[in-house]
């Protein structure tokens, strides 16, 4: 698909003292490790040779939340963005929110957010992935490394420009916001711990 607006961002907009009780709270709760959707089906943990398989393509630590009070800070900035980037996506429902930690060393790397089919059970059946959005709960003066990057290589095959860093979200409290089909990934980290809370935004299928 191609699309005038790739991403939709904005800069300062979530408070620090905001920003600054989720890593709070992120931090106080259990940690899991972050996985991908191939091993997020598995129903049991995952052992060695499966964990080292799973970090080929990413390795971060989450925490999930479904507090009320972050979706109503962030859902406005959702839904300006889909408007003003003239997406105009259809969406109804917020997943459950992914605190992520990456310390040093830790990464994700090139993937996208949304499969071709709506999820098959649970309580969001018959929905797809829509929206991605990336808080960024820390500043980048605190880490080193952990870019958020978008690849355009199958819009762009001709182009050398094909991978964009989104250096707009670099400040404390700033986000994006892009379509669930576009490529992206998290470098590693290379000093520091680099936190961001992640949702995904979804809706009916496309038709």
């Amino acid at each position: 698909m191609n699309l005038i607006n790739h991403y939709w961002y904005f800069k300062d907009a979530i408070p620090h003292r905001v920003c600054d009780n989720i890593i709070k709270y992120g931090v106080s709760q259990n940690e899991s490790l972050g996985l991908t959707g191939k091993f997020s089906k598995e129903k049991k943990d995952l052992n060695k040779k499966q964990i080292k398989n799973l970090k080929k393509t990413r390795n971060s630590n989450v925490v999930w939340m479904s507090d009320p009070w972050i979706y109503r800070e962030i859902h406005p900035y959702i839904k300006e963005a889909n408007e003003q980037s003239g997406w105009n996506f259809q969406w109804d429902a917020s997943e459950i929110c992914q605190f992520t930690k990456y310390k040093k060393n830790q990464y994700y790397d090139w993937h996208t957010d949304s499969w071709d089919r709506p999820y098959e059970e649970g309580q969001y059946k018959g929905k797809i992935r829509k929206l991605s959005i990336t808080v960024s709960l820390s500043d980048s003066s605190e880490y080193k490394g952990g870019e958020l990057e978008f690849c355009f290589k199958n819009e762009f095959p001709n182009k050398k420009e094909k991978i964009r860093k989104c250096e707009e979200i670099l400040s404390k409290g700033s986000l994006v916001v892009f379509p669930s089909f576009i490529w992206h990934r998290v470098k590693p980290v290379t000093k520091g711990v680099r936190y961001s809370l992640v949702i995904w935004n979804i809706g009916d299928p496309y038709k």
